[in-house]
């Protein structure tokens, strides 16, 4: 398994009720094979025989039935100290996975909640970018001037604004969305585009429900965005967003039948960037 560079989404998981509900409506969506965690709550999904992904039975009912992303770090404390340092909060302290790595939950100065991986002898997914894969994470904000500056300084991304209608996510069908609408983040070391980004964040705007918290929304790449959505209802889950062209390809939104939102995205190239 390849590493991953430091700031780069390298792991998804989601948090279910029940997990057993959940392998047979992912395992339906999207093809996943299933293989337990050694008598751990959880189990990790495979597409083609690679890892993509993992789901986990929820250890208190209080939890929120979402998907998770993970960042990876080459120094988890040291991002752990700069998640403080620049306003967010640890929720869960760094604690060893086995031999797997180590890992850390955070949540930025509006809220969102994602995780942080510090690979050992796992690294993150053996697929990405294929159908059937993840292909994208999206953060929405209602405080993008709090939070743009918080993710530069805690993982150094390199930012770009656009001001064309069609972003990944955005939820955009036409209208012009000004620069500060969404912003593609590409780590350290790179030149700032679409070629490079591994992330970007969006605006919460009147359009969403108010309602609405701050949340990391993944994304999976699939082959034909209509047939999914079909297959998401056919499986008992809820199209939130019904399938609608961007600049990037075909894309819609939904909840799975136990009530965690994903995306996917059917590329209008082979390959994604």
């Amino acid at each position: 398994m390849a590493a991953f560079a430091h700031s780069v989404p390298c792991w998804v998981e989601v948090h279910l009720s029940d997990l057993e509900a959940g392998k047979r409506f992912y395992g339906g969506l999207f093809g996943w094979t299933f293989r337990a965690g050694d008598g751990m709550p959880f189990a990790d999904a495979y597409s083609e025989g690679r890892l993509v992904a993992a789901l986990a039975a929820k250890t208190d009912g209080r939890m929120p039935t979402t998907w998770g992303v993970h960042f990876a770090t080459d120094d988890i404390r040291a991002t752990v100290s700069a998640i403080r340092a620049e306003g967010g909060q640890i929720i869960t302290d760094p604690v060893r996975a086995g031999r797997a790595g180590i890992l850390a939950q955070a949540v930025d100065p509006d809220g969102a909640a994602f995780w942080l991986w510090q690979a050992e002898e796992r690294p993150g997914f053996e697929k990405q970018n294929e159908p059937g894969s993840y292909c994208w994470t999206e953060l929405y904000t209602r405080r993008p001037d709090r939070v743009d500056p918080f993710y530069a300084r805690v993982f150094g991304f390199r930012s770009a604004d656009l001001d064309t209608p069609g972003s990944p996510g955005s939820g955009d069908t036409g209208a012009a969305k000004s620069a500060i609408d969404f912003r593609m983040w590409s780590p350290p070391g790179v030149t700032p585009g679409p070629d490079t980004a591994v992330g970007g964040r969006s605006v919460i705007t009147d359009a969403f429900p108010e309602m609405m918290p701050s949340h990391f929304l993944t994304y999976f790449a699939v082959a034909d965005c209509d047939r999914t959505a079909e297959r998401v209802q056919e499986l008992g889950g809820r199209v939130t967003a019904a399938p609608f062209d961007i600049a990037y390809g075909r894309m819609a939104a939904f909840q799975d039948d136990q009530g965690a939102v994903f995306a996917v995205l059917q590329p209008a190239d082979p390959m994604l960037p």
